[in-house]
Order: C-alpha cells, then structure tokens, then sequence
C-alpha cells in the first residue's frame, strides 16, 4: 500500500518518489551558489540557518516575585525598626534620662531588660543579612534558616555533638580548609588539562573557622542560623514582658501631691505599647516569612518557574538574598531594580569559584530557556564586560573549573548565534585563540569485545568531557563563520584551521561500526559544517581562505576517507562532497583535488550508486556537481576522468531523471576540455544527441540549458550526414530546433540569473547549424535571427561572462565573450 500523496511505502518505510519530484530535486539540487549567481544574503545564509531565531513573546520574569516578597518583608522589618527606634529614644530621654530614679524598681529593671534584649536583637538583625549572605557564597552549605532548621528530635542533637566532637578532634590535623594556600585535590590529574590552577589562595567565607576548637559552631551559616533564634527569642521576650506590664500596671504608687510622678503611668504605658508593637510587627514578619518560604514554597517555585534544576534552589536563595538585602539597608525599592540576568552577570565577574559557578549556572540555563533566551542575550550581547570574561574563561584548564568553562561556552555558542553579538565576540582580542582552546584532539582508543557477537566497539579514550569542549569550540566557530570578516579572522587565527581539518578525520573503523559514539560522529559533522562555510565564503577572503584549506596535507584525504568508508552517514559523505566543489572554485586546488588518488573514482561511485536509499538522493547529486567542477577547465582532470572508462554510464545517465543535470554538465566539459586528442574516446558521446535533442525541445529553465550546452559541443564530434541521422532518429527537424533556438531567445530577452549561460549555449547550437547547413541560415533569417541577435547586443550583462559563481562573484570567465558570438553568427547570416 502506496501513501500516493507522499510517495511513502507502508511495507518498507522506504519512499517512493514519481518522476517528476525526482527532475524537481535534480534541479534544485543541482546548482546551488556555484553554476548561478545569488546574492550575498543568500550566500552567506544557505543552508546554515539564520543569525537569529524568531522571537518569542517576551515571558514574564519569575524572579519579580521574591523581590515583590522582599519589598513586603523589608516593610514590615523597617516599621519594626522604626518602632524600636522610637522605643529607644522614650525609654532613654522620657523615662531612664527623665526620671529614673523615681521609678518604681520592677518597672526601672522591666525598662532595662527589654532595653537590652530590644538592643541584642536589632544588632543581631543588622547582621544577620551578613551572615546569610556570606552562608550562600559556599554552594554546599546555601540555605533559608527557617523554623524548619531547629530540629528537637534526639538524633538531631547526637549529631550535633558527634560534630561538634569531630571537629575538635580534627583541629590538629591538617584541614583543606585549614590554612590560607591549599591543595587542589585534583592535582593528580590536571596534566591532561595543560598546567591548570592548582592552589586556592582564599578562603571560602562559609568555611572559616573563627575560633579553634570550635570550628562547626562558628562556620557563617551556623552563626545565622544563632542570630536567627537569638531574635526570634529577644522578641518573644519582649512580647511577654511588655503584655505583663500593660496587664497589671504595677507601677507603684503615686503620692498625693507627688508632682515628680504624675506622668509616670503614661509614659510607661508608651513604651510598654511601642516595645509590644514593635515585637509583634518583627513576629508578623518571621511569621510571613516562614509561611511564603517554608510553606508555600515561593523558591522552589520560582525556580521551576526558573528551569534551573535541582541546582538552582542555591542561586535563587542568593538572588533573594541580596533583593533582600538592598530593600533593608538601602530604600525598599532598591531589591525591584534587580533580575536573575543582571544578579548572574555580577556573580560571574566574582573572584569567588562558587559565586562564578553560580553565575555560569544561571546564565547557562536563561540563554540556553527559550522563554528567556532572547533578553539574557542581549543584557550579554550589550555588555562587553561580560563577553570578556566568558571568553575568559575558556581558557581556564582547571579539572574544579570544567563545569564554568563548559558554561561560559553554552553561552557563548547561543550568544553567537545573533550576528551583532558574533561580531562583538570576534572582535575581543585574543577570542578566537581562546575559542582554540576548547579544541584538543586525542586519538587513543580502546577496543572491547561484544560478548555476544564480538563485534569490535571502538570507544574514545578521552574524557568524555573534551568531547563535550570539542563540539561547543566547533559550534562557536561554526556560528561566528556566518560573517565574512569573522572567516577572514578564523583563518588568520595561528593554529587554528589545523585544528579544523584534524577534526575531520575520521576513521574506518567509526564510519563502519554502528555502535560508535553520537560525540564522534557530531565532532566530525559540525568540523565540515564549518570547512565547507569557510571554503564557500565569497571574495578575497574565500579565495585565500580555499587556498589555505586545500594546502593542508590531511584535507583532501581525510574526505577521501569519508567518501570511500561512509555509506552509513550520507550526511558527512555530502558535506565533505560540497567541500571539494567549493575548493574546486580555485584552479590549483582543482588540480590537487584531481591528483588525489581515488577522489574521483569514489565520487563517480556515489554518483552511479543506485543502492542510496532515494530519501539519500541528495549526496548523489552534490557528487555529480563536484564532478562537473572537477571537470570544468581542467584538461587534467578530464583526462583522468575518461581514464575510469564511465563515459558510457553518464550517457545512460541522460535517461535518470535525477542525475541527467550533471551528467549533462560533465559530459559538455569533457567535450570542452579534453583537447582534440581524445576525440576517438569521446566519439561515444554522440549517442546521446537524440536524448538530448528531445530534452532541448521538451524541457525548460536549468535541464534545457545544461542540454543545449551539450548538444553545442557534442555535435562538433559528427559529420553532417551523422548528424542528421540523429535528428531523423530523434525525430526532429533542424527548423523546428531553429524556430525553439528563437522561443528561447526571446523568452529570455533580460539576462537570467538562474540560467545565466542559456542564451550563450543557443547562440553556439545555432553557429553550428549555421555551419552545418546552408539552409539553416535561410531558416534563421525569416524567423527574424538578426532582431533577436541585435537584442542579445543591448541587454548582454557580465553574469552571461562566467561559467561558475561564488555569491555575486563570477568566476572562470568564458574564453570567448557573448559578443563575440553574436558577431560570428551575425556574419553567418550575411554571409551565406
């Protein structure tokens, strides 16, 4: 059962495409930028996708939400200072100040005692944000003192001996965290990352031990979570002695006429109030506190709303932290002005490995979201300083610093793919010698044995991890090549196009075995993904660039490779295929392609290969439009080709819809090009002047053109009286071929881009029937030849000049000029 609509097989799963879809996609196929011209944009675009994706709506940012939760919490904390302010200043000028010494004693220690406890928790509130800040710099120990945090059960409290004992126990040992140089535990292993940093020479906040022998109580984040209870029990103190007061007023007696204490009872009820309300507004505030992050969860659902993962929770801790911070020590709109963008940024300019991390993290995950993609690339893309330091960082070769660096990499292949921010990146100086820093090739290999089919499976022996720097180095190049000055950069960078065209080999063994690893083979893909933008870029800077790349020993050969064992990835076979015929745009690496033993062979086996599943058509002709390069102007090379003896197979080859474009192509410039002493081999090509003759009646646009071309050249290899057995064969008169030369020339009155040589070729067919027969020349003249030549004269334009195009570029300019042509077959008609 046939699928009629999509040519797709229910009993095979193979696709079955009509005849005319297959002469569709041999067109298409056929000439990409190199037999037509086309602009710059679609030069440089085609078939690399665009610099930027569409954008997207733009996502409301989850992070509002804790500095929303920040502002209504630093309300409530500042009215409490406020209160205890106030407080203060009663208590010390109205009552202590005023008349101490008249009150009553329980209310003189009751002032003093809340005085005291007021005073303990404000400091400690002061610097409790300290601490919490300094408790989330160390990514291990980051956390929200909650309630939650004082755990009663008996097991909690052995744990907390067993430590407090270990602790102790420890301090005469040495620690890692003991002294102000330590070791990097890595050590051993950072030889195969070049001489990484191997010392820390700071402490990590969260770390220090403040007095010895105590080393677990003193660490930051346990000094928070001290201050946290010491407030909460300065409060709950005040709450209890300021409520005993107001409820018994026991303030002792006031004598009659005792003016000293008459205002006693109301200023004492002041402060008892303003004491009371000011701890009952800190208790409202620890209380919200705990229901908005303990039980309604407002970080873990920020960050789910975040996609930061499991990791996350650490990095939104510390955002809320500083929102925090900045609404109590500075106005209380200071935290709204912060984002998640702008708080990562920060981070990652830090000295601090945990802040960077965090910092990378965050900005990995933004750039990487498609929700929040496109602003975190711009709050980037405008700051250089950050460009910089992401750049940076990919030279760090730190084993504790991989995670850092493999992030500053993510963001820099998203940040490049937008093409202002690709030209900020390339130009930092130094960017592309550190974008050749992720690139480290490592060829040892280890082979197992399958235990049940002992098939050999190849594995790298490498970490996976340079796999990973590989193909993100790549990436990054492969994005940064879409502009042609980052080209001209990437090819000057020293060092960096060896590495390129290493990357691309690939050996027997990978291409064959079908359990190699996905990195191998997609280290192998985006290193020809990029050859093949660097060798098709347009101008000067193109032209050096092919010249540089087919110099290189190990290019030509390392497709070689992929072109003779790479049946099972057509993909890697066509890209390496569309790399030859851009190389080919230059005469020398035309030769060098040429005498590279096997290169044409393998590219005529894939072009004959029938055994391509048809969904896979399309490495067949790109093979066949190298092998038309291959062949243009190159005596050699044409020579080399007639030496395979596949003349006869690209004659039948006119009959395959999908491949009768190129072998079309080929077959003209073996006629072209050979030299007159290969006119015996070349003789066959004379059958195929009925196929083609039929062709240039029937056919239009790209096949009718690479025709007629082919029938101007092959009919020189026959005699009048064989050529006009071919047209009786063929069933078609030479005036009715005349009268389609004339349709053609005026269909095609303004010179066509997408058949830029179709007048030229019909010119050359009517010269040689001209010569040919007299009568021809009486034919053309009374379907008005002349006007239509007169015409050609005012409309000629240079893209009619050239035989091949790289963007708007003409390249191998005919020998022989339009002009010319027309001149000849001008005198032709007046002549005879």
């Amino acid at each position: 059962m046939v699928d009629m609509d999509r040519g797709v097989s229910a009993e095979d799963g193979s696709i079955r495409l009509p005849v005319d879809e297959l002469r569709r996609l041999s067109e298409n196929f056929g000439s990409a930028t190199i037999f037509e011209p086309q602009s710059g944009k679609e030069n440089r675009d085609s078939g690399n996708g665009n610099f930027a994706s569409p954008t997207l709506p733009a996502a409301r940012a989850p992070e509002k939400k804790l500095t929303l939760f920040a502002l209504r919490v630093a309300i409530f904390e500042k009215a409490a200072t406020g209160l205890g302010a106030l407080g203060f200043i009663w208590a010390t000028v109205v009552l202590l100040g005023g008349f101490a010494i008249t009150l009553d004693k329980t209310d003189f220690w009751f002032i003093t005692i809340i005085l005291l406890i007021e005073g303990t928790r404000i400091c400690s509130r002061s610097h409790e944000l300290e601490w919490q800040h300094q408790a989330t710099w160390s990514i291990a120990d980051a956390g929200i003192k909650s309630f939650r945090a004082l755990r009663s059960s008996p097991q909690f409290i052995v744990e907390i001996v067993k430590t407090l004992s270990g602790s102790i126990t420890r301090v005469r040992k040495p620690s890692p965290h003991s002294r102000e140089t330590r070791e990097n535990p890595d050590a051993a292993n950072s030889g195969k990352w070049d001489g990484g940093r191997n010392l820390c020479r700071t402490w990590t906040s969260s770390d220090v031990p403040l007095l010895p022998y105590a080393q677990w109580f003193f660490l930051s984040g346990n000094v928070s979570k001290l201050l946290y209870w010491l407030q909460l029990a300065s409060a709950s103190a005040c709450v209890v002695l300021s409520l005993m007061k107001l409820t018994i007023h026991n303030y002792g007696e006031i004598e009659k006429g005792d003016t000293d204490k008459r205002n006693r009872k109301a200023a004492l009820n002041i402060f008892y109030s303003l004491a009371l309300a000011e701890a009952l507004l800190f208790l409202m505030e620890k209380a919200y506190w705990e229901w908005k992050l303990s039980y309604c969860k407002l970080l873990e659902e920020v960050r789910k709303e975040c996609d930061l993962g499991l990791s996350g929770l650490v990095s939104i801790k510390r955002f809320f932290y500083d929102a925090y911070s900045r609404c109590v020590e500075g106005s209380i709109f200071d935290g709204l002005k912060m984002d998640m963008v702008t708080f990562a940024m920060d981070l990652l300019a830090s000295n601090s490995a945990d802040e960077q991390l965090i910092g990378a993290r965050v900005l990995c995950q933004f750039t990487m979201n498609p929700r929040f993609s496109d602003d975190t690339l711009q709050k980037i893309g405008t700051n250089i300083s950050v460009i910089e330091r992401l750049v940076e960082i990919l030279n760090w070769k730190d084993p504790q610093e991989e995670e850092i660096r493999r992030s500053a990499a993510e963001i820099l292949s998203k940040l490049a793919g937008k093409k202002q921010n690709s030209l900020r990146v390339a130009g930092i100086p130094g960017a592309l010698e550190s974008i050749s820093s992720l690139l480290q090739t490592n060829r040892t290999f280890i082979t197992t044995a399958d235990e049940i089919g002992e098939k050999t499976i190849i594995c790298d022996h490498a970490h996976y991890g340079l796999w990973t720097f590989n193909q993100l180095g790549l990436l990054i190049l492969k994005k940064l090549a879409r502009d042609l000055d980052n080209c001209g950069k990437i090819g000057n960078t020293r060092g960096l196009l060896p590495k390129i065209i290493d990357f691309m080999h690939a050996e027997e063994r990978w291409l064959k075995d079908e359990n190699v690893t996905p990195y191998q083979i997609l280290t192998v893909k985006r290193s020809l993904q990029l050859v093949k933008m660097l060798a098709s870029m347009i101008g000067t800077t193109g032209s050096h660039l092919r010249r540089e790349i087919s110099e290189m020993v190990f290019t030509i050969s390392n497709i070689r490779d992929i072109l003779r064992h790479g049946d099972k990835h057509p993909m890697l076979q066509k890209l390496g295929i569309e790399i030859l015929t851009s190389l080919a745009l230059e005469e020398d690496a035309t030769e060098r392609i040429g005498g590279a033993g096997g290169i044409l062979k393998e590219l005529f086996n894939i072009f004959f290969n029938q055994g391509i599943p048809e969904n896979q058509n399309h490495v067949r002709i790109a093979a066949g439009e190298a092998l038309a390069m291959l062949a243009l102007e190159s005596r050699r090379n044409c020579l080399r080709i007639l030496k395979l003896r596949v003349l006869e197979r690209l004659v039948g080859a006119l009959e395959v819809p999908l491949l009768r474009v190129n072998a079309a192509r080929i077959l003209r410039n073996l006629c072209a090009y050979s030299g007159a002493d290969c006119f015996d081999q070349l003789k066959g090509i004379t059958a195929t002047v009925p196929t083609v003759l039929k062709a240039v009646m029937s056919e239009e646009s790209k096949l009718q053109e690479v025709m007629i071309g082919l029938a101007a050249e092959a009919f020189k290899f026959m005699t009048s009286q064989e050529s006009n057995t071919m047209f009786n064969r063929a069933g078609i008169k030479e005036a009715e071929l005349a009268d389609n030369i004339l349709q053609i020339l005026r269909r095609y009155q303004n010179p066509p881009v997408k058949v830029p040589r179709i007048r030229r070729f019909s010119i050359e067919l009517a010269i040689w029937m001209m010569q040919n027969n007299t009568e021809n020349v009486r034919t053309f003249k009374e379907l008005g030849m002349e006007k239509e030549l007169e015409w050609v004269l005012e409309s000629t334009a240079e893209v009619e000049s050239f035989n091949i195009f790289s963007g708007t570029f003409g390249l191998s300019r005919h020998s022989t000029t339009i002009h010319s042509l027309v001149e000849t077959a001008m005198q032709l008609l007046e002549d005879r």
